[in-house]
């Protein structure tokens, strides 16, 4: 398959990018600068912005899904996340891309309670804004008419860990949970390859 990752110069976007053409597809990486990711070696590196849908549509055409693992901590969150839920959704639609994982966040998905992690009592609430950015991008992706599954850490990622090669997918957020960016890759192209969340947010942990 060719699959597009957006936000390719991140820690999720890189292992997108490396379980990809590990299992033999065709991946461009799009990064808001090339020059600064010389190190993206086994990917065509080209530049984009997520949140203009001329832009999407362009890097996106030719392609057969997409992934976004794209966050820009300089735009205020609300801002970033709805901007570029609208524009992936009728940048892919107009390039003939239906079908978009998206790396999503655990604090506004469901806890064990059933109310958003967030929500919880003592969740840390610090990045309130970030999570409210998160959950309007996730209700913007909700409107429009594309495939899309927004796939999350049922907490938080494992920052040092190494592959262990699987995962499973949890029935609710828990916020001791840990997962390395290498196993949440495993279940972004486990969604391309075989979808089986349509228009859907899961919580996903090591096995």
């Amino acid at each position: 398959m060719n699959i597009v990752v957006f936000g390719a110069g991140g820690r999720a976007g890189r292992q997108a990018v490396a379980e990809a053409r590990r299992r033999g597809h065709q991946v461009t990486a799009v990064v808001r600068d090339p020059a600064g990711h010389d190190d993206l070696t086994d990917a065509r590196v080209v530049a984009g912005d997520v949140t203009d849908t001329a832009s999407v549509e362009r890097v996106a055409a030719a392609h057969d899904a997409a992934i976004s693992a794209a966050a820009d901590l300089s735009v205020p969150p609300h801002e970033f996340f709805t901007a570029s839920s609208r524009a992936l959704t009728t940048g892919l639609a107009k390039a003939g891309v239906h079908r978009l994982v998206v790396v999503g966040l655990a604090s506004i998905l469901p806890g064990a309670s059933g109310v958003p992690l967030m929500d919880e009592p003592g969740y840390p609430n610090e990045y309130r804004s970030f999570y409210l950015g998160h959950a309007a991008g996730l209700g913007e992706l909700r409107k429009g008419d594309l495939d899309w599954a927004y796939v999350a850490p049922a907490g938080d990622f494992d920052h040092e860990g190494t592959r262990k090669g699987r995962y499973r997918i949890a029935e609710h957020g828990d916020p001791a949970s840990r997962i390395t960016y290498a196993d949440l890759a495993i279940a972004l192209i486990d969604e391309i390859e075989m979808p089986r969340h349509h228009r859907a947010a899961v919580s996903v942990l090591e096995a």
